[in-house]
Parts: structure tokens; C-alpha cells; sequence
């Protein structure tokens, strides 16, 4: 292999690497899917996000990324969408204490969803599936991981490199996402963080909600 292939080749996997472990809007998901549901919908989540970079890197590979980087209205379009969904789970992650707040019994209304969550292993076998789905769509929807993409293959990438190589980035890209996410579930769902953080879990929870939805209005009111 040349040396600038190999000095291409490492510079795509530490890059990589840099962007994936950098906190945003994925990270806070997992976060809240692996507290909330476990470690199995917190790995679905995660594969979810790394399947979901296969959209940018579809784009990407027939040659459509600059096109869509280049016209404002495709950014503002995804940056729109992305936000509102930010948005939307962060009020979703809230919502519980939404409704206390609104019900005329907020105790009532807790107790009621603390024993609605005791006794629905079904239910939460259906939000396990959803959770991969939650992950793919978090991804598909960030502006952030677009333009990473895309400035990865323009810049970093030469437009000499084959066609396989540039596949194979892709594959590892992907991969990156699916191990790095997966690890974070598992890391929080591990017994003794679970024993250490069972007092504040629901309070995570909630922080996570108010981020995810910070992170939605930051990126709606973005100018950039």
C-alpha cells in the first residue's frame, strides 16, 4: 500500500474515532434508551445509530453529499427535521412529569405509571424493537453527521480511491458508531452503576430529556 493510502487510511480512523466519541445528540439518546429500557434496547439504539449512518454514506458514495452540502435548503430542511425530532423526544422523555405537573393528583398519576411499568414485560419487549428505530432515525436526522460525512469523503478521502476502499471507510464508520454506543449501554447498565446511580436514575433521566430538547431548540435557532 502507498503511503499516502496508508496516511489516508489512518487519518479516516482517527477522525473517525474523534467525532464518535464527542458528546451530541446520539450519546443522549443511548444515555436515556439504556436507563430507561435496559441494556438490550440501549444496543438496539446503538446499532440503530450506526445503521443510520448508512443514509449519509449512501448519498455520499453516488456522489449526491455535495450536492446536498452545498444548497442551503437541503441543510435547513434536515436541520429543521433533526431539531423537531430532538425536540419531540426530549418532551417525551419529560412527559411523565408533564402530565403530574398537569393532573389534578400528581401522586396518583405516578403511582399509576410506576405500577403501569411493573407489569407490562410485553410492552417493553415492543419498545426494545422501536428502540433500534429511535437509534436509526436519531442518526439519519443529524445535520452533524451529514456534514462529517461528506467532509470526510471530500477532503480526507481521495477522489482516486477505490471504489471498495471507500465502502469499506463506510462499513467502518459504521461500525465505530455500533461499538462506541453499545459500549456507553452496556457501561450504564452495568449492575454496579446501576446500584450507584438508582437513587438519581429518574433525575438522569429527566436531564437527558432537557438535553436532548436543548439540543433540538440550539439546533432550530442555529444560524450555521
Amino acid at each position: 500500500m502507498p503511503a499516502i493510502a496508508q496516511i489516508e487510511v489512518i487519518a479516516v480512523a482517527i477522525i473517525t474515532i474523534l467525532a464518535v466519541i464527542s458528546p451530541g445528540p446520539d450519546f443522549a439518546m443511548v444515555t436515556r434508551i439504556a436507563l430507561a429500557r435496559g441494556r438490550r434496547a440501549g444496543v438496539l439504539c446503538a446499532i440503530g445509530i450506526g445503521s443510520g449512518v448508512s443514509v449519509h454514506l449512501t448519498y455520499t458514495l453516488i456522489g449526491l453529499g455535495v450536492v446536498f452540502a452545498s444548497n442551503v435548503w437541503v441543510l435547513t430542511s434536515l436541520r429543521y427535521l433533526g431539531a423537531a425530532y430532538l425536540i419531540w423526544l426530549g418532551i417525551s422523555a419529560l412527559w411523565p412529569d408533564i402530565r403530574a405537573l398537569l393532573a389534578k393528583n400528581p401522586t396518583e398519576i405516578q403511582t399509576q405509571m410506576a405500577n403501569k411499568n411493573i407489569n407490562k414485560p410485553k410492552a417493553n419487549h415492543k419498545r426494545n424493537g422501536s428502540a433500534f428505530w429511535v437509534g436509526f432515525v436519531c442518526n439519519a436526522l443529524n445535520p452533524k453527521t451529514m456534514l462529517f460525512i461528506v467532509s470526510l469523503f471530500s477532503q480526507v478521502i481521495s477522489p482516486d480511491t477505490p471504489v471498495l476502499m471507500e465502502i469499506g471507510y463506510g462499513l467502518y464508520i459504521a461500525a465505530c458508531h455500533m461499538m462506541w454506543f453499545a459500549l456507553v449501554a452496556v457501561a450504564l447498565t452495568l449492575p454496579s452503576v446501576q446500584a450507584r446511580i438508582a437513587a438519581i436514575k429518574i433525575w438522569i433521566e429527566r436531564g437527558v430529556g432537557l438535553c436532548l430538547a436543548g439540543l433540538g431548540i440550539k439546533l432550530l435557532t442555529s444560524t450555521n
